[in-house]
């Protein structure tokens, strides 16, 4: 009986202990989505990206405006898969589900591209979905190590 309550606190505080080192990554973190945006899609080099109004957005990522408190995107030409998006959700409720609706984003233009432009795959297969705290973003680029650096300093 002692061994069965003494493995019961030990699990307790294990959990305990993984649960104070998996705090999340930028919970306070503050961002201009533009700012962000812009610095990510300097990383593009093999297209124009083009921003889009948000009804575009919303229709290209499936989101539910209502639940985003600010976004912006900018897409490709058609010519590369390279995109970038960066999302304020209105609350952390939203957050997961908004990079669920990026990862289908990134597998739908990976099958996509697979069928006439393959070596785009690629760099699909590098997407960065990232989060912290109420932000989201998107970024299919061709220096993903930069867009890596960018989104370290902006807390992500």
């Amino acid at each position: 009986m002692k061994k069965r309550i003494l493995l019961g606190i030990t699990a307790v505080i294990c959990a305990l202990a993984l649960t104070a080192c998996g705090s999340k990554k930028g919970s306070d973190v503050s961002v201009d989505i533009e700012k962000l945006a812009a610095d990510l899609t300097a990383t593009v080099t093999s297209d124009t990206l083009s921003s889009v109004s948000a009804d575009i957005m919303a229709s290209t990522y499936f989101f539910d405006m209502e639940k985003v408190e600010e976004g912006t995107a900018a897409l490709n030409s058609g010519a590369s898969a390279c995109e970038v998006a960066v999302v304020k959700c209105s609350d952390s409720a939203y957050v997961s589900e908004a990079e669920n609706l990026f990862k289908t984003r990134v597998k739908n233009q990976s099958d996509l591209f697979a069928d006439y432009n393959a070596p785009e795959v690629a760099k699909l297969d590098a997407a960065l979905i990232e989060s912290a705290g109420n932000y989201v973003v998107l970024c299919v680029t061709d220096d993903t190590k930069a867009a890596e650096e960018i989104l370290k300093e902006a807390g992500f």
